[in-house]
């Protein structure tokens, strides 16, 4: 799907009626046309700048940019004149009636950057966006089929995968980006499709989808939900589905008569700290087996250990008498009736000589049967309850806070009978969880662990808190996991990182990890599945996020402010809460009134490295501008502008210097590397650049540094005799509070000498020349007239 523009279309006034316009297919090889004529484009390395251009289609870009964007941070010693080399040829090609020393129509260029001129409407991924944009208005009206429409239409532009063959680190960042934004989209049609009853197309589309992609956790599910909802022949036995990540190892399932083991196998000292509730659930076990039946349910935030707590605590200790059933909860299970609940009865009963109990409750869960929402209920708790006559059955829900109301209402109503069969139930859920499967919870709320469990969805007989692990727990695990006890000062810096999350501190302790360098690639793994439950624009904020706590130490930390993350996302704070919610109930970020906080530093810095070098220097680029545009704090700017590589062009040097003064007194450290960073910066204006370069004299002598070097600079070249007055005192000063009196009273006796500084300046020579007398009494020098009478 493809539009042509005309020259008369961009510049009405400049360009001839007659020229013809373009379009740009970027979602798949890299295309061009003028009208209906395909443009040749050439070499990898045209395309790649080709792409950018695209891209930031009529926005200035710089030199500098186009560099980063084909070589990254290592360019060849030809790369300017090459790229002069591309940008002339693209030229011809983009606009063959230009003259030869014409600025051109299309891509343009004037003050040190270039321009492409073309329409965004004419560039297919911007179109591709726009329509993502459409289908999210149509939702929140709950307008699913024009949704439907709109996603439909998005997913057709594609021809392929984006940008392919195009070389670059900014084309292979624009590829991960836009496939990311095309699987997301593909999910959310299929979502749709089933929702509105397409149930064949959704089943094929999924099909596809898991073929293409077989590790995305979010496709099987639904379609499940879709094969079931459709009442297909060929749905399939679920599958016992991985438990989340936590610090362990997989094992396989291993199927026995009594039920299934725990699909995870927890590492030593991954544990550490939880000994207690590891005592009490096997307890309930024995219990059971006794006739003695209760509920249970144990809360963490993810990566806390509860999956890793179960597996410990149960399969050991069953009898064979005991029949055990497993289920893991997953975002989608929201949308399978009871499903959860079948799921757990299926493991109880796997290897069972008959399976007319499992066909019996399968055909309980059915929606079709029976008018009454609560008929399923009641028809699957009376069969849980024929089960657990016949022997002991314990039954385990990991991650229940993903169950669908049903499932929630079954569980409550197996509470109630627990005191009358040999029946343990035992869920795992985040802590102050509301309403099970439908929580919303208020800013209020989200920020703190204590969020209270008396309305909790689903009652228990006992409630364990995994809380986060104490410096002692944290300790122990790292000294059992780490090959080297490592010394106490990274030993505390490790279990700063974790936050008390013995997931992560097991990654971290287990690869050796240095945290100056490299996150391990397990941990990395580890974080990415514990944030894909939720939705793309809820990674999206929280990538923003952790972009805003990315910086130098002093001015960075583990939170940001939401009204500051409404800026660079351009979201309404409301939105961004809601957004959250889910995040801040898994514990990954917790909200206190207008603070945003990662619990776990770890999180953040994933985030930000995993993002590829080119892409994030274009975020911070881009919220330093959004921040300073929204009149932020100018040190909240300055740390974008240093959490990574960003160039100051002209724009950013001209605000700089309009700020500097306020930075000084505000953020004087943070502001000193900034200022050295533009000094050392020889493309800047010069007249930009003298003006940093006093300012950061002035600050380095007000912090006690050696500001020699930078105020000797400015006096050498500046043409105004008051700073250089001001500028050959600074130099003399930091000589004399170095000890080197003999060096600053030369420069001293020189300016006195010169008599070019104004009066001012001169009078604080002398003083200074009669502090160092007595540092020097013992030298015999012949004398100014200008210096006085030496002794």
């Amino acid at each position: 799907m493809s539009t042509t523009i005309t020259n008369r279309t961009l510049q009405p006034l400049a360009m001839p009626a007659e020229h013809a316009g373009i379009t740009m297919r970027l979602l798949g090889p890299l295309q061009a046309w003028q009208d209906d004529t395909e443009l040749v484009l050439g070499s990898g390395n045209r395309t790649a700048v080709l792409s950018f251009f695209a891209l930031h289609a009529n926005h200035a870009v710089t030199r500098e940019q186009l560099i980063a964007a084909l070589w990254g941070d290592d360019p060849p010693a030809s790369a300017t004149g090459n790229l002069y080399t591309y940008i002339s040829s693209l030229r011809q090609i983009l606009d063959p009636c230009r003259h030869r020393w014409s600025a051109g129509q299309v891509l343009t260029s004037g003050g040190g950057t270039y321009r492409l001129r073309v329409r965004k409407q004419d560039v297919d991924a911007f179109r591709f966006e726009a329509l993502r944009e459409e289908s999210k208005r149509h939702r929140t009206i709950g307008d699913s089929s024009t949704e439907l429409a709109s996603l439909t239409a998005a997913l057709r532009m594609w021809q392929g995968t984006a940008l392919a063959g195009v070389p670059g680190p900014f084309a292979e960042a624009q590829r991960q980006r836009l496939a990311e934004l095309r699987l997301t989209t593909a999910e959310r049609h299929a979502t749709l499709l089933v929702e509105t009853g397409r149930h064949d197309e959704a089943i094929s589309t999924l099909r596809t989808l898991i073929e293409a992609h077989p590790t995305r956790e979010n496709l099987a599910p639904l379609l499940t939900a879709a094969l079931h909802a459709a009442g297909r022949a060929d749905v399939p036995r679920r599958p016992r589905p991985p438990v989340p990540t936590e610090p362990a190892g997989h094992v396989p399932a291993s199927p026995r008569r009594t039920g299934t083991r725990s699909p995870v196998r927890a590492a030593p000292g991954s544990l550490a700290g939880r000994e207690t509730e590891i005592r009490r659930l096997r307890r309930a076990v024995v219990d059971t087996t006794r006739g003695q039946g209760r509920s249970i349910r144990v809360e963490g935030f993810t990566g806390m250990g509860k999956s890793a707590l179960l597996a410990v605590a149960l399969p050991s200790t069953a009898p064979s008498t005991c029949r055990i059933g497993w289920a893991v909860g997953r975002e989608l299970s929201q949308r399978v009736p009871l499903g959860l609940l079948l799921e757990c009865m299926e493991s109880a009963l796997a290897g069972e000589p008959s399976s007319e109990l499992v066909r019996q409750i399968s055909l309980a869960t059915s929606p079709s049967i029976g008018n009454s929402a609560t008929a399923p209920v009641a028809r699957v708790v009376s069969l849980v309850r024929q089960v657990a006559q016949q022997a002991p059955l314990v039954l385990v829900v990991d991650n229940l806070h993903w169950a669908d109301p049903h499932t929630v209402e079954a569980w409550t109503a197996l509470h109630e009978v627990t005191t009358q069969l040999p029946l343990l139930l035992i869920a795992t859920s985040w802590p102050g969880t509301a309403t099970l499967g439908t929580a919303t919870l208020g800013t209020a709320t989200l920020g703190t662990a204590e969020f209270g469990t008396a309305e909790f969805g689903t009652a228990a007989d006992e409630v364990h808190q995994l809380a986060p692990l104490n410096r002692a727990a944290s300790s122990h695990l790292v000294r059992t996991a780490a090959p080297e006890p490592p010394e106490s000062p990274e030993l505390d810096h490790l279990v700063a990182a974790a936050g008390g999350n013995p997931c992560y501190l097991w990654h971290l302790a287990t690869a050796g990890a240095d945290l100056n360098g490299q996150l391990p690639a397990s941990l990395v793994r580890v974080v990415h599945t514990h944030l894909a439950p939720f939705t793309q624009p809820t990674r999206e904020v929280l990538r923003a996020a952790a972009f805003l706590t990315a910086g130098p130490a002093a001015h960075a930390g583990p939170g940001c402010s939401l009204s500051e993350l409404a800026v660079v996302t351009e979201r309404p704070t409301a939105e961004l809460v809601e957004l959250l919610t889910p995040a801040a109930r898994a514990g990954v970020v917790a909200i206190t009134g207008d603070g945003l906080t990662f619990r776990h530093p770890v999180v953040p810095r994933v985030l930000h490295e995993g993002t590829a070098s080119a892409l994030r220097v274009l975020l911070h680029r881009s919220f330093a501008e959004r921040i300073a545009g929204a009149g932020g704090p100018p040190e909240r700017v300055v740390t974008q502008l240093l959490a990574d590589a960003v160039p100051l062009d002209v724009t950013l040097t001209r605000w700089l210097t309009t700020h500097v003064e306020q930075l000084t007194a505000r953020a004087p450290r943070i502001t000193v590397t900034i200022l050295q960073r533009a000094h050392a910066q020889c493309t800047m204006p010069p007249a930009d650049r003298m003006t940093l370069t006093i300012w950061l004299a002035r600050l380095l002598l007000r912090l006690g540094r050696n500001c020699a070097a930078e105020a000797g600079w400015v006096a050498s070249r500046t043409d105004d005799l008051d700073v250089e007055g001001e500028m050959r005192w600074m130099v003399a000063l930091t000589y004399e509070k170095r000890g080197e009196h003999q060096t600053a009273a030369d420069i001293a006796r020189s300016v006195l000498h010169d008599r070019r500084v104004p009066a001012p300046w001169l009078d604080r020579f002398r003083l200074m020349q009669a502090r160092l007398r007595q540092h020097l009494a013992d030298r015999h020098d012949d004398c100014h007239p200008e210096i006085g009478t030496c002794t």
